[in-house]
């Protein structure tokens, strides 16, 4: 008797592992098609992915891509493990031919349209996401949530937004410290532009902030740091020479020296608001 119990569980296991692996199979097909790196993919083909992992007609679409330990196998697992307290919501959990290791990624069906600027998915993945951190508390995991796809033709975008919000979140550090923090950004939530440049990949930012500072990035001159500090307090207060000087301890016509050495140097005009903007985005980049 006990034997057959045995035997029947075995079944029951392969069984399930085979349904598990086709499903993953399926999904990874799907997202395969919204990985392309030029068009979108053909309406026919998309729609029959969509069909075969049960999300055909459950637009809109919502993706979410996680990343944990390069050595760890168990993200598409425990992503799926997650998405089962989902309510009302079909998904395909599996791997991007691009991903790097340690990465899933889920295309979340919810057959609901809201006007809200919230979007009710990203809120309860967000709330999701303590069951996902705590499989391995000692690994930091990092999460992105896209907008919702309108439509399956606008997948492709929503899996762009999904994996750079996935940067935003790898790109934050607790306080304090350079060490890496579990971390799940939405799309919704990059309403600044720190945070928008924070999905920027880090080599990208410090390009950025190289070119656009001109000398004044090489800070280990002790005149160009002086420069940097004060450009700061200035954008800080937007363009005011009074309360820059006040916050600086220093005489207005010091701020107006430095500020002018900082456009010699820069080739940037801080009358301008396009040039104050360049110049705050290269500060953030540093």
């Amino acid at each position: 008797m006990l034997h057959e119990i045995a035997e029947v569980l075995a079944q029951h296991r392969r069984a399930t592992l085979r349904r598990e692996t086709t499903a993953r199979g399926r999904a990874t097909d799907l997202l395969a098609l919204n990985d392309t790196p030029s068009s979108a993919a053909a309406p026919a083909a998309l729609g029959r992915a969509l069909e075969a992992c049960g999300l055909a007609d459950q637009d809109p679409y919502t993706v979410i891509t996680v990343k944990g330990a390069a050595d760890d196998d168990g993200t598409v697992d425990a992503l799926t493990e997650a998405l089962h307290h989902l309510t009302d919501c079909g998904f395909a959990v599996g791997r991007l031919p691009t991903a790097e290791p340690g990465e899933a990624t889920a295309v979340i069906g919810t057959r609901t349209r809201t006007d809200s600027r919230t979007d009710p998915i990203a809120t309860t993945l967000k709330n999701l996401w303590p069951t996902l951190q705590s499989r391995n508390a000692k690994v930091p995991l990092h999460g992105g949530i896209s907008t919702p796809a309108a439509t399956p033709q606008t997948l492709k975008g929503a899996l762009t937004q999904a994996r750079y919000a996935l940067t935003t979140a790898s790109s934050r550090r607790a306080p304090g410290t350079e060490a890496p923090t579990s971390n799940l950004a939405a799309i919704e939530d990059l309403t600044t532009l720190d945070a928008l440049l924070t999905g920027i990949p880090a080599d990208v930012r410090t390009a950025f902030g190289i070119h656009a500072l001109g000398p004044l990035a090489d800070d280990t001159n002790p005149s160009h740091r002086m420069l940097l500090e004060t450009l700061d307090v200035f954008l800080t207060h937007n363009g005011s020479w009074a309360r820059t000087a006040e916050a600086l301890h220093l005489h207005v016509n010091t701020v107006h020296y430095r500020i002018q050495r900082v456009e010699m140097l820069t080739g940037r005009d801080l009358a301008r608001l396009d040039h104050k903007l360049d110049l705050k985005a290269a500060l953030l980049c540093r």
